[in-house]
């Protein structure tokens, strides 16, 4: 199992927690991996964690179930390791964001931005934090990887938050957690429920200028909160 890291990193910019390693792989073995990996990640956003079949995941990625055990050992490891994979992505991204660099509305902003974006052009994170929560949690509960991954992120948005307090343009003590969790919620519910929404709307909601509009709201929200 990974171990948590404790060093501290240079806003979003900074190298963060990786994902599991054991030891190194042949180019063919790393090769055969990958392939299980993104084979179960479609496999488990079409049918959950229950649903899937380990024979079919093998049978997608071009494997066979004796290489699929020897890499992950069981179906429950291959679900963590794909949820760790997809978290891992998604942070690697928004590292690139580098805010501090930024002023504090525009880094607010940018924020915004990329989590709705990213969540609109990756559905199935979506699904598979859904299917993570019917769990209740109870395999996200064992990677120490995936909560060393936010705290980084959680320090770049302190930051943010105390500039944008120390120039006037903030208010002050805001909790960082609360907020990105504000933040992801307005991106991730329109997502996840934007086929029922469209439906009862009666307007599509995946379109640009749907999520365009989306984000332009989001950003007068969390603005307008933070406002002093």
């Amino acid at each position: 199992m990974p171990r948590r890291s404790t060093g501290k990193g240079d806003g979003l910019a900074t190298a963060e927690a990786a994902p599991r390693r054991a030891a190194p792989l042949s180019p063919r073995a790393a090769a055969t991996r990958q392939r299980i990996l993104d084979a179960a990640l479609a496999e488990f956003e079409e049918k959950g964690l229950a649903g899937s079949r380990v024979d079919e995941i093998a049978a997608r990625a071009g494997a066979n179930k004796r290489m699929l055990y020897a890499h992950f050992g069981s179906k429950e490891e291959l679900w963590l390791a794909v949820l760790e994979r997809a978290y891992a992505a998604k942070r690697e991204e928004e590292r690139g964001l580098s805010v501090d660099s930024l002023p504090p509305a525009e880094a607010m902003a940018r924020l915004v931005a990329f989590n709705l974006r990213y969540t609109a052009r990756h559905p199935e994170f979506v699904a598979l934090l859904n299917q993570e929560n019917l769990h209740r949690a109870a395999y996200l509960r064992r990677s120490e990887m995936v909560p060393a991954l936010y705290f980084p992120m959680l320090e770049a948005m302190r930051r943010v938050l105390a500039r944008g307090a120390s120039q006037g343009d903030f208010r002050a003590g805001v909790d960082p957690m609360q907020l990105y969790i504000t933040i992801v919620a307005l991106g991730h519910f329109y997502v996840a429920n934007r086929h029922t929404l469209s439906s009862i709307f009666g307007a599509p909601l995946d379109t640009e200028a749907a999520i365009a509009a989306r984000e332009a709201h989001i950003v007068d929200v969390v603005l307008g909160y933070l406002r002093p």
